[in-house]
Order: structure tokens, then sequence, then C-alpha cells
């Protein structure tokens, strides 16, 4: 079974719109500069609305200890996903410290981006595949990669697929890869960091009869 991760969660009806259509992650955004950024009293509040079958997981970019250390106080998280420049060393004293299991994101633009998978696989306990655009971002930009690129990848940790998927792309998506996860966010949305209840309902039965 493909598990599901809807990302970018910052209101009450996202929330309950994903854990009642039966998502297995919910992520959360501590991202400043992203339109999906959650502070640290919404993610409280939110969290508290989470079933136990619902994993949390927080999404930070480059942080330093004393940022997740504040936000693990207030929120209770099940996982740390780390979409920055964070190295192997970085990667691994952040689960080291925090003791919670760690998904890196890798950007995916051509052959040469998955040479990172053996940095860093002995240090994550998840991986996320991501969509590169050539300006350098990823993360929540509405934009596939050519999925092909994992086809026939032996990845020794579980991965999540994610970049411009959505209820109308992913059982093509499905098709061509096997992942653990898939991982969607600007696809569930009506605008940028604006989820839309209808389509989060969409996209995980699209899943899970894919």
């Amino acid at each position: 079974m493909t598990r599901i991760k809807i990302c970018g969660i910052n209101t009450l009806d996202a929330m309950e719109a994903a854990a009642s259509a039966g998502a297995h992650y919910v992520g959360l955004v501590f991202v400043n500069s992203s339109p999906r950024y959650i502070d640290i009293e919404n993610a409280r509040h939110l969290t508290g609305h989470v079933p136990t079958s619902v994993k949390s997981v927080g999404l930070f970019k480059d942080a330093n200890d004393l940022f997740i250390q504040n936000i693990l106080h207030r929120v209770p998280l099940n996982m740390l996903q780390l979409h920055g420049a964070e190295d192997p060393t970085r990667v691994k004293h952040i689960k080291e410290k925090f003791g919670l299991p760690v998904m890196k994101a890798i950007p995916i633009a051509d052959e040469t981006d998955l040479e990172a998978i053996d940095a860093y696989k002995n240090v994550v306990d998840w991986f996320l595949f991501d969509t590169k655009l050539p300006d350098g971002r990823s993360g929540g930009s509405g934009h596939a990669f050519d999925w092909s690129l994992l086809k026939g990848l032996e990845v020794k940790k579980p991965w999540m697929l994610a970049g411009g998927l959505n209820a109308d792309n992913i059982a093509e998506a499905l098709a061509v890869l096997s992942p653990d996860a898939v991982d969607v966010s600007s696809g569930v949305e009506t605008s940028p960091g604006q989820k839309n209840a209808a389509k989060i309902k969409r996209f995980i039965q699209t899943v899970k009869s894919a």
C-alpha cells in the first residue's frame, strides 16, 4: 500500500480533511519564506486534532538546533523533514540530538542528482525525492520531474515521491514507480498555501484506488 502525505497544512479544515480522507502523514512547514509557513502556536493547536493513526512531520530548511528545539518543545512531531542544504554530518547530528526519525529531501533534475542517495543512506530514515528547478528551488513548486529517473532504482530506505503530484497525474506516477509513499502540497491547493478539502479527498481516493 502506498502511504500518503499531505504537506503544507496550516488550517484546521485542511488538517481534518486530510485525516478524515485517510492520509498517513501531515506536513507542517516551519520555513518563514514559504506560503505554507505555520507558526508554533497554530502548529500546536492543529497537532492537537491529529488522530494517533496520522503522523505529524515538521519540515525544516537549514534550521539551527535552537529553532528545532523551540518547535519540538511546543509541537508534538513524529518526524523531521530536512529540505535545505543539510549535509550528511548535519543530518546525523539532528537525528541523534532530537531522537526522531529524519527524512532528507533530495531535489532531482537529472541522473547526477541521484548520487546524493549514497551520501545520505546511512544517516536518514526516509528519503523524499522532489523536483529541482533551474533556479535551485524545490518543494511546493507544482512541477514534476522525470519519474523514469527513479525507475529500477534500489533505495535501501523507504522513500516518498513528491514534486508536482495531483489527482490527475498520480495514477500515472504510480504506474511508473512504486514509492513507499507519495507527498502532495500544491496539487491539493486552490492557491499557494490555501488547501482545498475536495482536492485533498480526491487525491487520497485516487492513490488508494491506483
